[in-house]
């Protein structure tokens, strides 16, 4: 058994197929079949069993999983190690990041890791809800996530860094029923078309919640697609609870942003998994946790 071995395994978990796995990979898919096939003689076991077209998971490969990751990040731990005495010239992060959230803060976020480290490069995983966020990281998918809740983290199989709090606002046309700078109350909005997240996220609970209090509104479009919302906004099929990081860009493509009362919020955290940092994470974190000062 070795590293390159478990790292196909994993592959093959993370994308579903042979196929799809030597593809993001950059192998010949019949290399990664051959050190698959090694990898299970040498356990003296099948890790996958074939149904139809798919692989399934036997329940030695799902036992296999947990200690895979672990082996393959302590590697990349030793490997940045090293390259820690180098003053962090070289490394990797990943991080499962939420839609709004990879807007503002994200992006800030980046540019300050980069800025101080510039041999470092990220790898952004998306995730729609915070239990995603969570999942990748206790997965082992990615060593960090950043997310926002309707509540203050508080989940005690990952270490929570909170960084502040984002206000939701309404985004709509120029050409909408309310003028600049309205403050519009959530019963303002009875008879008005929206255009909504999927169940789980933040924008979507916002809007039901308005739902449940009694004020008929309408929920046009439900969406997967964060960045299908402002287009929709603009060409006028209905408004949009956002959070306030998509502000900016808002205003900038000619959309209405105003206060929503009484005010509901996102608080955002990053979080990481109970066992040690790699050095490139532990410097994000480090420049994540400054710029939330």
């Amino acid at each position: 058994m070795d590293v390159r071995q478990l790292r196909y395994f994993l592959a093959v978990v993370d994308h579903g197929s042979v196929n799809k796995a030597a593809a993001a990979l950059h192998v010949a898919q019949p290399s990664l079949s051959q050190a698959i096939r090694a990898l299970e003689r040498d356990l003296g076991i099948d890790l996958f069993r074939r149904a139809g077209r798919r692989l399934v998971l036997t329940d030695a490969g799902e036992a296999l999983i947990g200690p895979a990751r672990q082996v393959v990040r302590v590697l990349a731990t030793a490997r940045a190690s090293v390259a820690e005495v180098a003053d962090l010239r070289v490394g990797r992060v990943e991080i499962a990041a939420m839609p709004s959230q990879s807007v503002e803060p994200l992006a800030r976020i980046i540019k300050a890791v980069t800025e101080k480290h510039p041999g470092l490069s990220i790898s952004v995983r998306s995730a729609f809800t915070a239990e995603d966020v969570v999942d990748e990281v206790r997965s082992g998918r990615t060593e960090l996530g950043l997310l926002g809740a309707s509540e203050p983290l508080q989940d005690s199989r990952v270490r929570v860094t909170p960084l502040g709090r984002q206000r939701f606002v309404l985004v709509c046309p120029h050409d909408g029923p309310f003028a600049p700078d309205t403050v519009v109350r959530h019963s303002d909005l009875a008879g008005l078309r929206l255009i909504v997240g999927q169940p789980g996220t933040g924008m979507r609970r916002v809007v039901d919640e308005i739902a449940a209090s009694g004020v008929e509104i309408t929920q046009v479009v439900e969406t997967e697609h964060r960045e299908a919302i402002l287009p929709l906004v603009l060409c006028g099929v209905g408004m949009a609870v956002l959070a306030e990081s998509w502000a900016p860009l808002a205003r900038q493509a000619g959309a209405l942003v105003l206060a929503l009362e009484p005010a509901r919020y996102l608080h955002l955290a990053l979080v990481a998994g109970p066992g040690e940092l790699s050095p490139a994470a532990s410097a994000f974190l480090d420049v994540a946790h400054s710029q939330s000062l």
